[in-house]
């Protein structure tokens, strides 16, 4: 209990470490898009919530996840209950000023959902910024958990399972197996080859690059 506890005073926390970097991270995304107060921007499995907390909030934010839905918005934000990789019509035919994506190109699914995923967001807007974590770092961020992330699977669910910083330990075995599989880091060569248009940025923690980030801007 006493390492759940330190997860949660790193990572969950409101004024944890985890989220000091998710602040310094929209400090960077406003500085990147300086219009970003005036644009219309479709998030890709975000939440509402995360926007009304930034220094800059865009003139609209359409979020979309699998994740059930707020039924109170406000009247800057829309939500829609979709998946990334498979949009609907009523979706893809808008078009957006920015489509954003946090920490959620790595749990889609695999390489081929990943793309389609990746197509979607270059056709949906003129600008994106997608972040994603980085494989080659030397701590798998979900769990907290050196190394997880080049074991073999079986040796990941007994991580996901057992590991006293993960989210919720002791989680039954079909549970810890579906988020292992479904939970895949990518390094810069896949991303750019995603995003041919993007350039590629680095978020540093003491040097080593923690996550990756395909930036286009108009």
């Amino acid at each position: 209990m006493a390492l759940h506890s330190l997860r949660f005073r790193l990572v969950d926390s409101p004024d944890s470490f985890g989220a000091k970097r998710r602040a310094r991270r929209a400090a960077w995304l406003s500085d990147t898009f300086p219009d970003l107060a005036e644009m219309n921007v479709l998030d890709l499995g975000g939440r509402v919530q995360s926007w009304a907390e930034v220094p800059v909030r865009p003139k609209h934010v359409h979020v979309v996840n699998l994740e059930p839905l707020p039924t109170d918005l406000p009247d800057w934000a829309e939500a829609d209950h979709a998946d990334a990789c498979e949009l609907p019509r009523s979706i893809l035919d808008r078009r957006y000023d920015l489509v954003f994506s946090n920490s959620v190109l790595e749990h889609v699914g695999g390489y081929e959902r990943r793309r389609r995923m990746a197509e979607a967001i270059q056709e949906l807007a003129p600008a994106y910024w997608v972040q994603t974590p980085y494989r080659y770092f030397p701590v798998e961020p979900h769990w907290v958990a050196p190394g997880m992330q080049f074991l073999p699977v079986s040796a990941r669910v007994l991580v996901a399972r057992k590991w006293p910083l993960a989210y919720t330990p002791n989680k039954p075995y079909d549970l810890a197996m579906k988020q292992v599989l479904t939970t895949e880091l990518i390094g810069r060569a896949e991303l750019r080859y995603l995003f041919p248009g993007a350039t590629i940025r680095s978020e540093r923690l003491l040097g080593l690059t923690k996550s990756i980030i395909a930036v286009r801007r108009p």
